[in-house]
């Protein structure tokens, strides 16, 4: 039995669109995952006193994310973001100071000497940033937040990690997720300059990781009146892990680990007194330049010993100044099955903010998303809120004076 011609021509028309209907249905399928995902609120996990505080001077806490609608993947978040976001123009004064060993940290001030709000430099508020792992003053997350603290009339200092800061390492000591002495010493030296200035410590992945294990430390004797970080790696090893998988490895772990060979390679001169230089610039990898530089440099046995000390989820308990942290749950550097849910849920002064999309240090909203944009938004509210409501704030994480 032949075909005629109509259902020749309708059989052909189904083969060459039939491709075409999948991929339509299937793009079509994924907005709608998309477009449901984007109507829920971030979660806010935290105690109800702080998450009630939040609520009031953070209204960002409670609106949608709606991540940028062509890029609301993880790993294409991230990558957007080093590619497209502005870098504002910030004019800021260095200083170097030196350490108990004899090295120097390279400090850059945004003093702000025109603020309205804060006219009076000794009482005006400051806000002390650490960048990530390979980060310094330049980095695009540095300068939005800054202009978000200096439109409010805050002074900025960023702190730059031992050899990123564009100064001369003078010993063989460098920095490293789990090492808070650094920390303790800028803080000291800021607290010394402006003793009635109220301080705000803010910390970006690896900078987070630094700031939450220093106000571990510390506790009360922190000299920080609250801490705020973004997307940090809660814990190391399954950060490390995370990375490893082979499209991290490829878009990520290779290009941070060439960046750490590349600064210790720099540094070559002091820094092969105690290290085998050429056999670490040939790590490939974030584990394998730990283990031929960091656990060396610092004293441990092993990376797995070094990853547990480093990692502020077994640590947070012991904080005792109010904590707002923001993670994505889909960012390729910090997996979600790492953030330590329960126990924020147990203590009064942390609050940890989940987005559902957002990647590493990016959040990005907007079809061309070059400006500051929701992780921005919620750091701004937040500095404003401990600045301007430091007692309503201590009072609903049960801080006493």
């Amino acid at each position: 039995m032949f075909l005629c011609h109509w259902e020749l021509w309708r059989i052909c028309w189904e083969c060459v669109t039939r491709p075409y209907t999948v991929l339509v249905c299937s793009v079509t399928a994924s907005l709608v995952l998309w477009g449901r995902k984007c109507q829920q609120r971030p979660a806010l996990v935290c105690r109800e006193a702080f998450g009630a505080f939040l609520h009031k001077h953070c209204p960002v806490v409670i609106e949608h994310f709606r991540p940028t609608p062509w890029c609301w993947g993880g790993r294409l978040q991230t990558l957007a973001n080093a590619l497209l976001k502005s870098r504002p123009t910030i004019n800021y004064r260095n200083e170097l100071i030196r350490t108990v060993d004899g090295g120097q940290i390279s400090l850059d001030w945004v003093d702000n000497v025109s603020s309205e709000a804060y006219p009076e430099s000794s009482t005006r508020p400051t806000v002390l940033f650490l960048p990530g792992l390979t980060g310094n003053s330049k980095q695009p997350y540095v300068l939005h937040a800054i202009r978000q603290a200096t439109t409010r009339g805050y002074r900025c200092v960023v702190f730059n990690n031992r050899g990123f800061g564009e100064e001369e390492l003078l010993t063989p000591v460098t920095y490293c997720a789990a090492s808070t002495s650094d920390l303790e010493g800028v803080v000291q030296h800021v607290k010394r300059i402006f003793p009635d200035s109220p301080l705000l410590g803010a910390g970006v992945s690896m900078g987070g990781m630094i700031l939450l294990n220093y106000l571990a430390k510390k506790g009360l004797e922190s000299g920080l009146v609250a801490g705020f970080t973004i997307s940090v790696p809660w814990d190391a090893q399954k950060s490390c892990d995370s990375m490893e998988e082979p499209l991290n490895f490829l878009l990520f772990n290779r290009h941070l680990a060439n960046g750490l060979c590349v600064a210790v390679n720099r540094h070559r001169n002091v820094l092969e007194k105690v290290i085998d230089v050429d056999h670490v610039i040939k790590a490939r990898s974030i584990r394998e330049f730990d283990e031929r530089f960091t656990i060396h440099l610092f004293g441990y046995k092993s990376c797995a010993e070094y990853y547990h000390d480093a990692s502020p989820a077994y640590k947070l308990h012991n904080t005792t100044v109010p904590i707002l942290c923001l993670n994505a749950a889909d960012d390729p550097f910090s997996p979600e099955h790492a953030f330590p849910l329960a126990m924020v849920k147990r203590l009064p002064n942390v609050a940890l903010l989940v987005t559902a999309y957002g990647g590493h240090i990016a959040f990005l909203q907007g079809l061309l998303p070059r400006g500051e944009g929701y992780m921005e938004h919620l750091f701004g509210q937040f500095a404003q809120a401990a600045f301007e409501h430091p007692d309503d704030l201590n009072e609903a994480c049960s801080i006493k004076d």
